[in-house]
């Protein structure tokens, strides 16, 4: 059973950061290590040629991540990446990313998982990512 809901994960990044747009957010499934969201991109998150830029797909990567170490191990602020490796497998265009993080192993001191960063309307992968997190040692 996760120790955070998805309304528990959205009212936490609120509140630790403001600017976070947890708005832009809707949950798909959140289970014991696994954590499913949606992320609507605007015209912000575009690069020239029309498509999300690298840096939104990393940051909801990440993101995903972080739901899913605190998912698991409950509202720790402290949690921190430690390793983030990206590939970028096609170029998505405007719209939402879909994106589906799964931890791989949850110890005292380090947090491993994948990402898989798809586009709203497609099952190809758009990007893919190994993710470490540390996990402070006073929860």
């Amino acid at each position: 059973m996760p120790k955070m809901t998805a309304n528990d994960l959205l009212e936490f990044l609120r509140g630790l950061f403001p600017g976070s747009l947890p708005d832009r957010y809707s949950f798909e499934t959140v289970e014991d290590g696994r954590i499913v969201f949606r992320f609507r991109t605007t015209e912000n998150d575009l690069r020239p040629g029309g498509t999300v830029s690298g840096a939104v797909i990393m940051a909801v990567a990440d993101v995903g991540m972080y739901f899913a170490v605190l998912s698991a191990i409950g509202p720790v602020a402290l949690a921190v990446t430690t390793n983030l490796n990206i590939n970028f497998l096609r170029k998505p265009g405007p719209g939402d990313l879909v994106v589906d993080t799964r931890l791989l192993k949850l110890g005292q001191k380090l947090a491993v998982g994948e990402v898989y960063v798809r586009t709203g309307d497609g099952p190809d992968l758009v990007a893919h990512a190994t993710v470490t997190y540390s996990i402070p040692p006073e929860r």
